[in-house]
């Protein structure tokens, strides 16, 4: 097998590492293709090129996760991942466990470790490494690597809700709440809610958002059931589709173009979080782009007339 094909094969593997490690698609793309650079310029052949290859996407990840937290700690408003449509790494004896792994969730928390901690963390409990491999990905001991991995346990896992949902309950969940949508049916998406739900939206300063996080069932239900009908009025729709494994949807304008992505988080039987991502910068990799801008002006002219 040539180098090309090597790496080929790995491709998926290595865009899920990086994806995981930065939440951004653009970003794991430049990732995966510096792997690649790298690789073709080697001349040592390597013991396993899984190894080498997922070392040095790892190592690459690292370098840009130290360089971006400035830009986090800058960036207007809440920051969320870049939405992902479709995993391209896939191993069906875990499918769950890597549709949860990168959902958005999963990935705000993962945003709370270290670039290391993170690193050994996607690692070992979504990728499966050994800890020798890992070891070397990140430059630390193999008993370091534990430890980093015990802190990074810790903070995950004081996080996460404690109920989750398993897929059949929430793709039900997500029908009866976008035909709720579609209806404009304040009832019915109060009672899909959770109490303490919460509405929230990614603009980074380049598209119309919410001011403020919209929390409870009543605050969210109302704003729901005022605004998506209007929505319908000025021509802008909206298809059900997976966002980063989880029920989510993508919004288009009357020319088909991407306007925003949403994803919700189902938790206990009950949808705990809504969160839209309206950033331009980051629907680029979904397709043409819409003028978020002028369909918020449209949106609010329906509304006064």
């Amino acid at each position: 097998m040539s180098k090309v094909e090597e790496f080929e094969e790995l491709r998926p593997l290595l865009f899920s590492i990086a994806y995981r490690m930065l939440g951004s698609v653009a970003e794991a793309e430049d990732a995966v293709q510096e792997t690649w650079l790298r690789y073709a310029d080697t001349a040592t052949v390597p013991r396993s090129t899984k190894s080498f290859l997922s070392a040095t996407v790892t190592r690459i990840c690292i370098d840009v996760l130290r360089s971006a937290r400035v830009r986090r700690e800058e960036y207007v408003g809440p920051w969320f991942p870049e939405p992902l449509l479709n995993d391209p790494y896939e191993d069906p004896a875990r499918s769950a466990e890597l549709a949860d792994s990168v959902s958005m969730a999963a990935l705000l928390l993962l945003e709370r470790l270290s670039p290391l901690e993170r690193s050994v963390f996607v690692l070992r409990e979504v990728f499966a490494f050994g800890f020798d491999d890992i070891a070397s990905a990140v430059g630390r001991s193999e008993s370091a690597c534990r430890q980093l991995l015990v802190r990074a346990r810790r903070h995950m896992e004081a996080g996460r809700p404690r109920f989750t949902a398993d897929e059949e309950e929430r793709q039900e969940l997500a029908t009866r709440f976008f035909d709720a949508l579609r209806d404009g049916d304040v009832g019915g998406l109060r009672n899909l809610l959770a109490a303490d739900v919460r509405f929230v939206g990614d603009g980074g300063g380049k598209a119309p958002q919410l001011a403020r996080a919209v929390v409870g069932a009543d605050n969210v239900a109302r704003l729901l059931g005022a605004v998506f009908p209007l929505l319908a009025r000025v021509d802008i729709t909206f298809e059900p589709h997976r966002v980063n494994g989880q029920p989510g949807a993508i919004f288009r304008d009357r020319d088909g173009r991407v306007l925003h992505v949403l994803a919700l988080d189902v938790l206990d039987g009950r949808i705990g979080a809504i969160r839209t991502v309206i950033n331009p910068d980051k629907l680029a990799h979904l397709g043409p782009v819409g003028d978020a801008w002028a369909a918020d002006r449209e949106v609010r002219q329906a509304r006064r007339s």
